[in-house]
């Protein structure tokens, strides 16, 4: 009886070493496969605002997280826009919207592009503007997209 003993325990021992090595390898497998794909789980209406790729090159330095609603966008020259406060703000957004008028200012940030100031925007037909600001905050241009 004492073989037929060893004989049980080593099978059982061995079918352990087998199991817990295919758990182990399907583990492992699952982990490198989560590493190389990137899935989104964000919804439609927080897709980044035109101008501000979710993706890494020129302006989506922060990849899919990035938030334009908080501002931080880099312009191909390399100059980090920076979100409005405070009167400058307020001035920005009132020239904004004597521009495009029934629109909603999303943000207002300096321009690293050439202009002091703009507001980005969603008109009331769903269309996205920017609205560029001189440092006298008369409206200079305004661009779709």
């Amino acid at each position: 009886m004492n073989t037929l003993r060893k004989a049980l325990i080593s099978a059982g021992l061995v079918g352990s070493t087998l199991a817990g090595g295919a758990l182990g390898a399907a583990l492992l497998s699952g982990t490198a496969n989560a590493a190389d794909t990137t899935t989104s789980t964000a919804p439609a209406a927080s897709a980044p605002a035109a101008g501000y790729p979710a993706g890494p090159g020129p302006g989506g330095r922060m990849g899919g997280n990035f938030d334009p609603s908080k501002g931080g966008h880099v312009g191909q020259n390399g100059v980090t826009e920076v979100l409005l406060t405070g009167d400058t703000a307020d001035k920005v957004k009132a020239a904004a919207l004597t521009a495009v008028p029934g629109a909603t200012v999303d943000r207002a940030e300096t321009d690293s592009e050439g202009s002091p100031y703009e507001a980005h925007m969603t008109k009331s037909d769903g269309s996205r503007v920017t609205v560029k600001v001189d440092s006298n905050f008369a409206v200079t241009n305004v661009e779709n997209g």
